[in-house]
């Protein structure tokens, strides 16, 4: 073996290729540029004005003027060749968009997900905090205990009576 035979652990040198080379973001982006222009009351507005100046020359202007006669065939061909370019770019615009709103919901999809993990969280949470509410004396039943001392004339120092305000309350 000569030594320079086939390495796996090299990438292949690239091959020079006769067709040239372009960028496909960059091509992509012109191409929804041109569908986004062709799908405007602009373009309509242009395309009218030129059919119809189109026509308007070769019916109006002098036989010998005339570079498109009746049938209007070269005017038929340039519409054809207008309508099977605009097709693809159109196409090649939609499957980006469909692309592109694919990465989108797949993103709003986690964040949902995150959301919905944040808020059982919190609601577990708050949960926790009730339960524990329920054994912890609360500013009221603290003041209610205080004005029930108050108004006991041994100062509270008797058995505490049974009542309204006797324990805290359970929630």
């Amino acid at each position: 073996m000569d030594g320079e035979g086939i390495r796996l652990d090299r990438p292949k040198a690239r091959r020079r290729s006769p067709l040239p080379r372009w960028d496909p973001e960059a091509f992509g982006k012109a191409s929804e540029r041109i569908a986004r222009f062709l799908g405007t009351g602009r373009f309509i507005a242009w395309m009218t004005a030129f059919v119809a100046s189109w026509l308007a020359w070769n019916i109006l202007a002098p036989p010998r003027l005339r570079f498109d006669p009746f049938p209007f065939i070269f005017l038929t061909l340039m519409l054809s060749l207008q309508a099977s370019y605009s097709a693809p770019l159109i196409l090649l615009a939609q499957y980006r968009q469909a692309d592109r709103d694919r990465v989108n919901l797949e993103q709003d999809r986690k964040q949902n997900e995150r959301s919905i993990a944040d808020t059982e969280f919190l609601t577990r949470e708050i949960a926790a905090l009730r339960t524990g509410l329920g054994e912890v004396a609360t500013r009221d039943w603290l003041r209610d205990q205080l004005e029930d001392l108050r108004r006991e004339p041994d100062g509270g120092r008797s058995a505490p009576r049974p009542g309204v305000h006797g324990e805290p309350p359970a929630e």
